[in-house]
């Protein structure tokens, strides 16, 4: 009777293994860090040419931000951790020096949702051929599932917007790790704690004939943001207020036809 408890106990076992294995990609639930990217090549293409042109493409400085951070973080494995858990990341770069001259890009290969993308050649020429002409449209792939991700993390906690809904009648999905610290009248100021300070969001509401008064839109949005900063955002220094970091230029876009005809009739530019 005993050997026969402890032979069903081993089918069982058995049965779940072969289950385990046989799990699909649908199933499996891809992970990674919000902007992280998963390579994976061998060392000594790593510390070369193909290497040195993967960073300069997927870690180059983002532009516009006060400190230096890379457009994504990236992770680098050989290619034996093709086996392992590192193909459940989000997205994977797999690169290999093989007798095949290859580029492609899976979805959902080995998780879901996933970018798998395959860069393969004969020589190192031709995968950095492949790098340097498919680089610009896989970082705006990338870019688009990361930005889904985010939102999705941000939906599992929602701030209450009732505030910004009733003040400027518009709703905004932010996290509820954002709290409200300043409200006055057509003005909010939202912050979220974090390790090196503090993130915040500015929404307000001015006339139109503060942006439209002259044919210079831009300065008129950087003047009329620092007359916001001086009447509401202050430190601790005496006589100090926020105003427009002057190395990049504000980028904007209109997304209203009301906006668009009122430009027109002042004869302004974009």
């Amino acid at each position: 009777m005993k050997k026969a408890c402890f032979l069903v106990f081993c089918i069982a076992l058995l049965c779940c293994s072969c289950t385990h294995k046989s799990q699909k990609p649908s199933e499996i639930e891809s992970l990674g860090r919000i902007n992280s990217l998963t390579i994976i090549i061998n060392d000594q293409l790593w510390n070369g040419e193909i290497g040195d042109s993967l960073r300069k493409k997927f870690a180059a400085p983002v532009d516009g931000l006060p400190q230096e951070e890379p457009l994504f973080t990236i992770n680098q494995y050989p290619i034996k951790g093709l086996d392992g858990s590192k193909t459940n990341n989000r997205n994977i770069i797999i690169v290999k020096l093989e007798e095949k001259n290859n580029f492609e890009i899976i979805p959902d290969e080995f998780a879901t949702p996933q970018n798998a993308v395959h860069i393969s050649g004969t020589t190192v020429a031709e995968i950095l051929a492949h790098i340097e002409t498919n680089s610009e449209a896989l970082i705006k792939m990338l870019k688009k599932t990361e930005i889904e991700a985010n939102q999705k993390n941000i939906d599992k906690s929602l701030l209450n917007d009732k505030k910004i809904r009733k003040k400027f009648k518009i709703a905004l999905h932010l996290p509820s790790t954002y709290k409200y610290v300043l409200n006055k009248p057509n003005f909010l100021w939202l912050k979220k704690e974090i390790l090196s300070g503090n993130n915040s969001i500015l929404i307000y509401k001015v006339p139109f004939k503060m942006i439209l008064k002259n044919n210079n839109l831009t300065n008129n949005i950087v003047k009329m943001r620092d007359s916001i900063g001086a009447l509401y955002i202050h430190s601790k220094a005496k006589k100090s207020r926020m105003i427009t970091e002057t190395s990049y230029a504000p980028y904007f876009f209109i997304r209203c036809w009301i906006t668009k005809e009122l430009i027109k009739q002042k004869g302004l530019g974009i």
